[in-house]
C-alpha cells in the first residue's frame, strides 16, 4: 500500500489531498503557505502513518515559479519525513492540466490537489527534487545572472536605438565599442556634448579621449577621426529633440554601468560557491564550454545522480522528440518538446553552439543537420547538436572525468 499526497500550491495557501493505492482519500485539507502550514502537513502525514503502514510515500506539487520552493524544501529535508522515506516530486503544470481535463468535476484548489494525488497514483512523474544546498545556492545565482544579462542586452538595444537618432553612423564608424566606459562618458557628458567634442581640433580631441580612457585606447587618433567623421555625416536634430535623446542616453548609460557592476559582483559570488561544487571542471575541459555555461548546466542539473540516464536529462531540458505513431503510420517529423527546464535548455544550446566551433565531431554533426532542411537551419541544427552534447555532459559528470578529444582518424 502506497500513499500519494497531492499539494496544490498558491502564493498564500496550500491545498493537500492524500490517496492510497486503492484511490481512497486518507485525508484532505487546506492550510497557509508558510512554516506553520508546512508543519501542519507534516503532522497530518505522521498521524496517518501511525494508523497505516505504507511501503512508499510520494508527495507531488506543480512547479509554480517561486511559490513551491519553501514547501518543497521543508518536506524534502525534514528528518522525520525522511525517516519515513518520503519522496517529493515536482510535476510539470502542462501534464497536470491535461490530466485534470479527464474529469468533469470543476476546478478548485482542493479538487486540483486531489487530481495531483491521482496523477501520482497513476504514474510517479519527474525526478526527486532534493538538491544539496550548494546546488540550490548556485542555481539562484546563475538564474539571476541570466536575467541581469538579458536586462543588460535590452538596455544596450535601447541605447543603440536612441544613439541612432543622435548620431546615426557612430556605432558603425568608431573602431571601438560604444559601450566602453570612455565612450559612454563621452556620449553622455553634460559639460562637453558630442557635437562640441567633435568640433575640437584633432589634437585636443585626442588629448580629451586620452584623459577619459586613461591611455587605454590603442589608437586614440583613429578613434578621434572616426568620431569627427560620424558627427559630420549624421543627420541633425533640433535642440528640443536632441536634449530629449541625450537625457534618454544618459539614463541607459547609467543603467548599463549599474548592470555591469552587478554582474561582476554576482560573478564573484558564483566563483566562490562553484569552488565547492564538483563537475564544473569536467565540463570546462570541453573546448568551447567556458565557466558561465558549465556553472549554469551544473546548477540546473544538481546532483547528476538524480537522472537515471542521459535521456532523462534531455527530457528534463526540453530536448526530446516524442514518437508519433498510428497503426502502421510513423510520423517522421516530430517537433521537440519545450516542456522542460528553460534555463538548462538555454545553457545546453548555447554551449553546443560554442563547442561545434572547436570540435570537428560536433562541427560535422551540426553541418549535417544544417544541410538537411531548407528553413530554420541554424535553430534546428543547434538544438540537435545540444541533444548530442547531453550524452557527453552525462558521461563526464557521472564519471567525474575530464574531456579527452577522440583520436583523429
Amino acid at each position: 500500500m502506497n500513499l500519494y499526497l497531492g499539494i496544490d500550491v498558491g502564493k498564500s495557501n496550500l491545498a493537500f489531498c492524500a490517496l492510497d493505492s486503492d484511490r481512497q482519500c486518507r485525508f484532505q485539507d487546506e492550510t497557509t503557505n508558510d512554516l506553520n502550514g508546512a508543519r501542519q502537513i507534516k503532522q497530518t502525514i505522521l498521524a496517518e502513518t501511525h494508523h497505516q503502514d505504507y511501503n512508499q510515500i510520494i508527495a507531488g506539487m506543480e512547479a509554480t515559479s517561486i511559490y513551491n520552493f519553501h514547501p518543497m524544501t521543508f518536506l524534502s529535508t525534514d528528518p522525520e519525513l525522511k525517516a519515513l522515506g518520503l519522496t517529493v516530486i515536482i510535476i510539470n503544470p502542462y501534464t497536470s492540466h491535461h490530466f485534470s481535463q479527464l474529469f468533469d468535476d470543476g476546478k478548485t484548489d482542493k479538487i486540483d490537489a486531489r487530481h495531483l494525488a491521482d496523477l501520482l497514483r497513476v504514474e510517479p512523474l519527474g525526478n526527486p527534487v532534493m538538491r544539496q544546498e550548494k546546488y540550490v545556492a548556485l542555481q539562484r545565482l546563475t538564474r539571476e545572472r541570466y536575467h541581469l544579462v538579458r536586462q543588460l542586452t535590452d538596455s544596450k538595444n535601447h541605447f543603440l536605438n536612441n544613439l541612432y537618432y543622435r548620431c546615426n553612423t557612430l556605432d558603425q564608424t568608431v573602431p571601438t565599442s560604444v559601450f566602453g566606459a570612455t565612450m559612454l562618458t563621452l556620449l553622455t557628458d553634460e559639460e562637453l556634448s558630442l557635437d562640441e567634442a567633435a568640433a575640437l581640433p584633432l589634437a585636443q580631441l585626442v588629448d580629451h579621449l586620452q584623459r577619459l580612457s586613461h591611455g587605454k585606447f590603442g589608437d586614440t587618433e583613429a578613434v578621434a577621426k572616426a568620431i569627427k567623421q560620424a558627427v559630420r555625416s549624421s543627420y541633425r536634430l533640433t535642440k528640443v529633440v536632441a536634449d530629449s535623446v541625450n537625457e534618454i542616453l544618459a539614463v541607459y548609460a547609467e543603467e548599463i554601468r549599474m548592470l555591469n557592476k552587478q554582474i561582476k559582483s554576482i560573478d564573484k559570488t558564483i566563483a566562490q560557491v562553484s569552488s565547492q561544487v564538483k563537475g564544473i571542471q569536467c565540463l570546462t575541459s570541453v573546448p568551447g564550454i567556458g565557466p558561465v555555461y558549465a556553472v549554469g548546466i551544473v546548477a540546473e542539473l544538481g546532483q547528476i545522480e538524480r537522472f537515471p540516464d542521459e535521456s532523462h536529462i534531455a527530457k528534463y531540458a526540453g530536448l526530446a522528440w516524442l514518437p508519433h505513431e498510428s497503426g502502421t503510420s510513423v510520423r517522421q517529423k516530430t517537433p521537440h518538446t519545450r516542456k522542460g527546464n528553460q534555463y538548462l535548455r538555454y545553457y545546453l544550446v548555447e554551449a553546443a553552439n560554442s563547442v561545434r566551433r572547436y570540435d570537428t565531431t560536433y562541427q560535422r554533426y551540426y553541418q549535417k543537420k544544417y544541410n538537411e532542411v531548407p528553413k530554420y537551419r541554424h535553430q534546428r541544427a543547434a538544438v540537435l547538436t545540444a541533444r548530442k552534447l547531453v550524452r557527453l555532459v552525462e558521461v563526464l559528470l557521472k564519471n567525474r572525468q575530464l574531456y579527452t578529444a577522440p583520436p583523429v582518424a
